[in-house]
């Protein structure tokens, strides 16, 4: 007998994991792919922006400098506070709400542009979030997205640690999000005129091991997994990643540059049927 898959557990367990280590200080590397995702986006001064799984505010804050009133929304109160005091540092003025991805409490079409950089694609039920993301967007608004890609860098992360410590049964990998025709069999109807992009962030570390203890000590979902093995196996994972690092480095200098694909998306929100 199959047991139903505790999305409502799983995601008790999210909260926990990106708040443990400093989720912030990887986000403040790879803040460029906002900026990035918010240009091809397009946003108007005035316009009503969502990020959706916020973090510490980088697509938020990216918006806000368009002139836009902004909010954040996320489910991890202390990403939420980095963000404020980023944002009260560049006095930009962003809204930043605690809230699920997928039960967001706005009216239909609330906003003219709903965000996320690599943050909706690790809510447990997809095709909720996804129709959240398109339901509170204004018809003629605009969805965008940024998502680790499958077959890229992170990618790669994820499957190293899960062969370490698996992912809960059942579960989709959060890295569907970067697969072109996931995203539009998630979006489905509900957008048009949807552009998908391949890009590539650079992850630039001093050495392989460098890398390694900076993801152990900051990225939640890899230090969870560093607590859950028994001390004696923790050695293996971490050769892992010095070797994963090892492996994608493009660098011809000594240091370590990894290229880290992900999935662009900017779509429009189509007209609701009369």
């Amino acid at each position: 007998m199959t047991t139903a898959l505790d999305l409502t557990a799983v995601k008790a367990r999210q909260q926990v994991t990106w708040a443990s280590g400093d989720y912030g200080a990887v986000a403040t590397l790879i803040h460029p792919i906002s900026e990035l995702l918010v240009t091809e986006a397009d946003l108007s001064a005035g316009a009503r922006v969502l990020d959706v799984a916020t973090g510490t505010g980088n697509a938020a804050i990216a918006a806000a400098r368009c002139g836009c009133a902004v909010t954040g929304l996320d489910y991890v109160p202390e990403l939420l506070e980095r963000g404020h005091a980023r944002a009260s540092a560049e006095r930009l003025p962003v809204t930043f709400v605690t809230g699920d991805a997928e039960r967001l409490a706005y009216v239909d079409g609330a906003f003219d542009a709903v965000l996320s950089v690599v943050g909706v694609m690790f809510a447990p039920d997809q095709e909720r979030a996804a129709a959240e993301l398109v339901r509170v967007c204004r018809p003629g608004g605009t969805v965008a997205l940024a998502s680790w890609t499958p077959q890229g860098f992170i990618g790669e992360l994820f499957r190293t640690v899960g062969r370490h410590v698996p992912p809960p049964a059942g579960l989709r990998p959060p890295v569907q999000w970067g697969d072109e025709d996931r995203v539009r069999e998630l979006l489905g109807g509900a957008v048009g005129d949807l552009r998908a992009v391949r890009r590539e962030f650079v992850f630039r570390f001093g050495t392989p091991e460098e890398f390694a203890l900076f993801f152990r000590a900051n990225y939640g979902p890899t230090l969870k997994a560093f607590e859950a093995l028994p001390e004696e196996r923790r050695p293996e994972l971490h050769a892992d990643l010095v070797e994963l690092a090892r492996t994608h480095n493009r660098a011809t200098d000594g240091t370590v540059r990894i290229p880290a694909e992900y999935l662009e998306v900017v779509a429009r929100r189509v007209a609701v049927p009369a």
